[in-house]
């Protein structure tokens, strides 16, 4: 049996646990996963931000870890994966910005593979035009970006995802256990 490939999206001041969980999960059940970042080769390190939800109006923000880039950005093919991950942290605000990451978004949406984005991740999938009449959920300060983008906001609780063909989102880190559940079943492993 061949693994599952999925593409991790990275940069700079990501989630901490955003990448983390997720990207442990899959390896847990033997999907290979690769982490890349704009600029950055495998062996290069992001660093990462502990958000928390501590009562203030938005989220507070904490110096996370380094983690460390398996694979090469440039080299990057879209059609190798069978799945592609965007987490969320201050990231997808630059990410958003890179042509070639927009490019592979759309590759993915194209051919209807499973895409899953968590928190401020939306903010990729908003740039890429890939939410027209999709419902989706994300941190709620994104939901200007989603409308905007033709999306549907689906307000949920912070442990809920939202899956809608073939893309799955969540508000934020409390919802991994519905979030990779649900990515896992788009990729035929669950």
């Amino acid at each position: 049996m061949t693994n599952k490939r999925v593409l991790m999206l990275a940069g700079d001041y990501v989630e901490d646990y955003e990448i983390m969980v997720p990207f442990q999960t899959l390896l847990t059940v033997a999907v290979d996963v690769d982490v890349v970042c704009p600029g950055k080769s495998a062996g290069d390190s992001v660093r990462t931000a502990i958000h928390d939800f501590e009562g203030d109006q938005t989220y507070s923000e904490k110096p996370g870890h380094n983690f460390e880039l398996n694979a090469d950005f440039d080299s990057v093919d879209a059609a190798a994966y069978d799945g592609l991950l965007i987490p969320g942290g201050r990231a997808p605000e630059y990410l958003r910005l890179n042509d070639r990451v927009l490019e592979i978004v759309r590759e993915f949406a194209a051919d209807n593979r499973p895409i899953a984005a968590v928190c401020h991740g939306a903010q990729i999938l908003s740039a890429a035009g890939v939410l027209e009449g999709r419902r989706c959920t994300a941190y709620p300060a994104c939901s200007t970006e989603v409308r905007l983008a033709g999306g549907e906001f689906q307000e949920t609780e912070t442990n809920e995802a939202v899956v809608d063909g073939n893309l799955v989102t969540a508000p934020a880190w409390p919802s991994h256990p519905a979030f990779c559940r649900e990515f896992l079943k788009l990729l035929g492993v669950l």
